[in-house]
């Protein structure tokens, strides 16, 4: 039944993203970070995972060139069939090549970052709600991937598209922080 309910959303919510304007995505995007480089968090972070952004999320790639020119080290998913994911750590962006769903990647032979060793990530969902519940695209890769984990993790999401409450279950993963064009959220 649930499982239904997020299908049901992430068609839902697909469909609000679609609908979005390109002026309000790049507004959107100019605002996210700035709340962003602006987090207490990402500015006393040493080593900071970011997803990178495909279609219409909220973009990282400025997020990352900042956080690559402050000197932090930087590490990007690279997942694998089964749902399984770890964190490889990259010193520049070019060094992203195409990997599993088309989506940019650290090389295979990059150097993995152990998930007790990153201080922030930055986890990527299709929307949020105001309790730092996330609606994901269904693969789990993140729920699997953050349990346990202590670092802080924040997720970004057009303001637009934010719910009051997400339907989750037992296995979801909660971010600590949600920020938007128009404000940050802090929730744990």
């Amino acid at each position: 039944m649930i499982h239904e309910l997020k299908a049901r959303l992430r068609k839902q919510i697909s469909e609000e993203v679609s609908a979005l304007s390109s002026d309000y995505i790049d507004t959107s995007d100019r605002g996210i970070f700035l709340h962003v480089a602006m987090l207490e968090e990402f500015i006393a972070a040493r080593n900071i995972m970011i997803y990178f952004s495909v279609k219409r999320e909220p973009a990282t790639l400025e997020i990352a060139k900042a956080a690559l020119s402050m000197g932090k080290t930087v590490a990007f998913p690279f997942c694998y069939r089964g749902g399984k994911m770890q964190a490889r750590i990259v010193g520049s962006l070019q060094e992203l090549r195409p990997a599993m769903l088309g989506i940019p990647s650290p090389p295979d032979t990059a150097p993995v970052i152990a998930p007790g060793e990153l201080d922030m990530i930055i986890v990527p969902a299709l929307t949020y709600d105001s309790k730092g519940d996330r609606l994901g695209y269904g693969g789990g890769y993140y729920d699997r991937y953050l349990r346990g984990i202590p670092a802080f993790t924040a997720g970004l999401a057009r303001e637009r598209l934010i719910k009051d409450e997400l339907p989750t279950q037992p296995h979801d993963i909660a971010v600590q922080c949600v920020v938007t064009e128009e404000r940050v959220f802090v929730l744990q």
